[in-house]
């Protein structure tokens, strides 16, 4: 996980000195809070992420890239540029049993050695991953490692995204949908797990890393997680849960807000942007100005970067 921009440290120590109130009134709505970049599995360079949030009037932004903050610096000041608050995040990959569970993390330190030293154990995890996995295309579909690579950017960890994107470019499937619900589908053969710690200790790494920690989309269609273990991630410190997500679904987002309501969580909406790798528009869900302040003032990690 490289390690933060200059103009993020400087942010971080102006953080230390400034009154934490203030700095929770100096950002302004409305607000996306999960924007991915190439630098994952986005279409688009961060700079240019911000700028697509910026035409569709978001006015606070967080680039949240999978295990890894390598597009901050270019993300802030392309969003401070066009007079945007940027939101330092990441979203750090975790799994219960089969299922993979995301972990949005606001504001967290950089730096931290045990936070850095998993998102580099599951990145390589999902190289390794990704080259069992054409392996296995390789010997029934016309592709090739090299096919896979082509659809990367400079500094990205090949993916799941990356081997759908090459799957279409050779006419293979019609697009990313196609390619994750059948070729690429976990009950298929050509599937391999990826390495990913356990909520519980996921949660654990983002708040002893200073960062503030949410769940993603939290009540797709693969359901809620059971509640011992939400209550034993709310113990270690989760913030709360992303209500406002195109792939919640009615009765888990009701158990959901009743959660919220009764434990005072922050509850953030977003779009989950991906440029061109889903249909997803930035500020077609947005976290209220109150959420936000309530996120900055928890953190302890790093800090937003403002015009």
């Amino acid at each position: 996980m490289p390690g933060p921009s200059p103009r993020a440290s400087s942010a971080s120590r102006e953080r230390r000195e400034e009154p934490r109130l203030a700095r929770a009134q100096r950002f302004e709505g409305p607000s996306d809070l999960h924007l991915h970049s190439a630098n994952s599995d986005g279409t688009q360079p961060p700079a240019e992420v911000m700028s697509a949030a910026h035409r569709h009037g978001i006015r606070t932004a967080a680039l949240t890239d999978h295990d890894t903050t390598s597009g901050w610096a270019e993300a802030a000041e392309a969003a401070t540029s066009l007079g945007m608050t940027f939101i330092p995040g990441m979203e750090l990959s975790a799994r219960h049993q089969w299922r993979s569970v995301h972990v949005l993390a606001y504001l967290p330190d950089p730096d931290d050695a045990a936070l850095r030293a998993m998102t580099e154990r599951i990145r390589s995890s999902r190289l390794d991953r990704a080259r069992l996995m054409a392996d296995r295309i390789s010997r029934d579909y016309d592709l090739v490692w090299d096919d896979i690579l082509a659809q990367t950017s400079d500094g990205a960890t090949v993916g799941r995204p990356h081997i759908a994107d090459a799957l279409v470019a050779r006419g293979l499937v019609r697009d990313r949908a196609e390619a994750f619900s059948g070729i690429l589908s976990p009950g298929g053969d050509y599937y391999v797990a990826l390495f990913a710690p356990d909520p519980v200790t996921a949660v654990e790494l983002v708040v002893g890393a200073g960062g503030v920690p949410i769940i993603a989309h939290p009540a797709g269609r693969a359901g809620l997680l059971p509640p011992a273990l939400m209550e034993r991630m709310l113990e270690a410190g989760l913030a709360g849960f992303e209500l406002g997500h195109r792939e919640n679904v009615g009765a888990g987002l009701r158990t959901l807000r009743e959660l919220c309501r009764d434990r005072d969580l922050i509850v953030t909406g977003s779009s989950d942007y991906h440029g061109m790798g889903k249909p997803n528009q930035p500020g077609e869900n947005t976290t209220s100005d109150e959420m936000v302040a309530r996120i900055i003032e928890r953190a302890r990690g790093s800090a937003p970067v403002h015009p």
